[in-house]
Formats: structure tokens, C-alpha cells, sequence
């Protein structure tokens, strides 16, 4: 089997990666077909299929993990991929047109059953049942060598495109920040050279372990920090929702944080010591992973831990543009989108369409080319 056959097995086109009998389904099929310019679903699935064929000239391509099942307290980033890729339709119909010049390539959906997370928390009965939903017709021998979670699914997939195109950026949608683990991960595997992580985010994500699960939305940062390295690799900004100081996370485990505070105090001071502190650390490339509620709650409130005093826009929009043009983003990810989430009736749009501006800038400054 082909890394391409292996990934259409694992994958789903864009937008359908959520498993929807009747209520949703009709609106996701009209964004898939918007998506891949396809009248029916054969030319749907036709046309993802076709992608997979262009991951070896691509330079970056984008992946959706619709996936809330490592999140906390309130859930609903499963609809954040779809939401994005739509607000991004709506501000850009050629979009399609637009990501294939600058060599961008959407290789669709990680499948997601709802009730499961990682392999490793599964029984070996329950991953034969669920490959068995996910995998019908393929033979046991090579059936039994596929992940069926989501984090399982998305690493997997994303270690076959390192081995079609092993310099493709990663630009992934999720889902709470549990699916960036995948992610890095897999660049771990692939990148030969020294890499870091900025992560724009409210919380330090740094627990050891949650409630005995050492794989979620609270201990990917953990995880992480060591697949980096340490040494001030994984750079942490926005911080404002702690229950330690600053000094606990940064003496503990060597990561380095600016707070939201240093960064809403004198923002163009606080860009320059972000950079160069990632520049200092010897990186040659860092991942842009930006959870949503990085930002502070009056621009994007429709997600699970919204909080306010934080990032303004502009900011986040500085920092990516520097970092890809000082540093290199070798990927990103926009995380913890939340539509249904709505505090307020316009909360939702301005929380989504905030993310896509995101995602464009995170593509461009991975890619060194404008989108538009």
C-alpha cells in the first residue's frame, strides 16, 4: 500500500470529518462542494483523492482535526475546521484556486469517532470494533496495523506526508489544543534541524498529567516542550490563566513565557524580546500553535476558556508576520474555535472569522507568498 492509498483510508475530504447522519450533514456537504468546486459527492471524493497526489510538490498543506474529546469543561471545537474553512470561502470563493498558486494543498479531514482520543487509551477489542466501522472491506492484516483516535489518526497521517514530502509545513485546524501533539510529534520525527514552538494561548497547557489522562487539552504543552528539546524552546505568550507564577513553569521546565500583561503594556517591546528570545534559543524554525483563546475575549469569546485582558489581534498578526519573516515558520495551527459557543448573537462570527484571518497569515508567512 502507497502512502496516498494508506491516507485515503485515513483521511476524509475537507469538512468531512465529522461522522453526520441527517442534522448538519446537508450543510456539510454544500461546503465540501464548495470546497472542491464538485457538483456530487463522487466528484467530492474524486477530487480529495486527487489531492493526495500533490502532497510531494506541495509546500504546505492543511489538515483538519475536528476533535473535542481532549478538551475541558465546555466542548465544541469539533465544529472549529469546518467554520474556519467556510469564513474562508466567504471572504475568498477562489480560495482553492488561490492555495494551489502559492502551493498549498488541502488533504482533508482526520475521521473522528467522538467518544475516543489516542490509541494508547483503548483496549485491543475496542480499536478491532472501531476498525472495523472505520475500515470496512480492508484486510484484517493491514487493517490491523491502522490507529483508529483521532491524535492516533492525525500522527499517522501526518507521518506519511513527511515521507512523501519530507520539507511539506503542517498547517492544521483543530479541534482543542490536544491535536497539536500530533503534530509535533511527527515534525519531531521528520526535522532534522533544531525547531521550537510559539504558542499564543491563555493557559500554560504544561500539566504533567490530568486526572491520570497524559494525553489532552491541558498537557500537550508538556509533552511538546520535551519533543523540542527544552532550553526555552517552546515560547509561551498570553499567559494569563494560571495557578502558579511564571517562575514555576519556567524554572520546572525550561519553557519561556511572556504574559499578557508584558504584552498589553508595551506590545512593540514586548515583539522584539519575543523574537529574540526564539532566535536565541538556535532554532531554525519554529510551529505557530495559536489557541483562539490566546486572544483576548472581546475579539474571541465564542471558545471553551475564553478570557479577557489578553492578546489584541494586531498583535498576533505582528508576531506571525515576524516570526516568518525572521525566524521561518516551518507550520501552525488555529485551535480551540468554538461556533456553538456563543455568549453574545455575533460572538460566534467574529470568534471564526478572526480565526481565518489567522489561518491566512499563518499560510503566507509559512509559505513566503500572499494568498490574495
Amino acid at each position: 500500500m502507497t502512502p496516498q492509498e494508506e491516507l485515503a483510508l485515513l483521511l476524509r475530504p475537507a469538512a468531512g470529518g465529522l461522522y453526520l447522519v441527517s442534522t448538519g450533514r446537508a450543510q456539510q456537504l454544500e461546503v465540501q462542494r464548495r470546497l472542491y468546486g464538485a457538483a456530487t459527492e463522487e466528484e467530492v471524493l474524486a477530487r480529495f483523492r486527487a489531492s493526495l497526489d500533490r502532497i510531494a510538490g506541495a509546500r504546505a498543506v492543511l489538515l483538519g482535526v475536528p476533535s473535542d474529546v481532549g478538551a475541558g469543561f465546555l466542548r465544541g471545537s469539533n465544529m472549529g475546521p469546518q467554520a474556519i474553512r467556510t469564513a474562508l470561502l466567504d471572504a475568498f470563493p477562489d480560495f482553492a484556486e488561490r492555495a494551489r498558486e502559492v502551493g498549498l494543498v488541502d488533504i482533508g479531514d482526520v475521521f473522528v469517532v467522538p467518544q475516543l482520543l489516542h490509541d494508547d487509551m483503548l483496549s485491543e477489542a475496542q480499536k478491532t470494533a472501531s476498525r472495523r466501522a472505520l475500515y470496512p472491506g480492508v484486510p484484517e492484516p493491514v487493517a490491523s496495523r491502522l490507529p483508529v483516535s483521532p491524535l492516533s489518526i492525525a500522527e499517522r497521517a501526518l507521518d506519511l506526508v513527511f515521507s512523501i514530502n519530507p520539507g511539506v509545513a503542517p498547517i492544521v485546524l483543530g479541534g482543542d489544543h490536544s491535536t497539536a501533539l500530533p503534530v509535533a510529534r511527527a515534525i519531531a520525527r521528520a526535522r532534522k534541524r533544531p525547531w521550537g514552538i510559539v504558542q499564543p494561548d491563555a493557559h500554560t497547557d504544561l500539566l504533567e498529567e490530568r486526572l491520570g489522562v497524559a494525553y489532552c487539552f491541558a498537557t500537550w504543552s508538556y509533552h511538546a516542550n520535551e519533543l523540542v528539546g527544552r532550553g526555552g524552546r517552546l515560547t509561551q505568550v498570553g499567559v494569563r490563566a494560571s495557578q502558579k507564577p511564571r517562575e514555576h513553569w519556567e524554572s520546572r521546565y525550561g519553557v519561556r513565557q511572556f504574559w499578557a500583561a508584558e504584552c498589553r503594556a508595551d506590545p512593540a517591546a514586548a515583539l522584539d524580546a519575543i523574537v529574540a528570545h526564539v532566535k536565541s534559543t538556535g532554532v531554525e524554525g519554529v510551529y505557530f500553535s495559536n489557541d483562539i483563546d490566546g486572544t483576548d475575549a472581546a475579539y474571541a469569546d465564542a471558545t471553551g476558556t475564553p478570557e479577557p485582558d489578553g492578546l489584541s489581534p494586531e498583535f498576533v498578526v505582528a508576531l506571525i508576520r515576524r516570526l516568518g519573516r525572521e525566524v521561518g515558520l516551518i507550520g501552525g495551527d488555529v485551535m480551540e474555535v468554538a461556533p456553538a459557543l456563543q455568549p453574545t448573537p455575533e460572538s460566534a462570527a467574529r470568534t471564526v472569522a478572526l480565526a481565518a484571518r489567522y489561518l491566512r497569515e499563518t499560510i503566507e508567512a509559512t509559505v513566503g507568498r500572499a494568498l490574495a
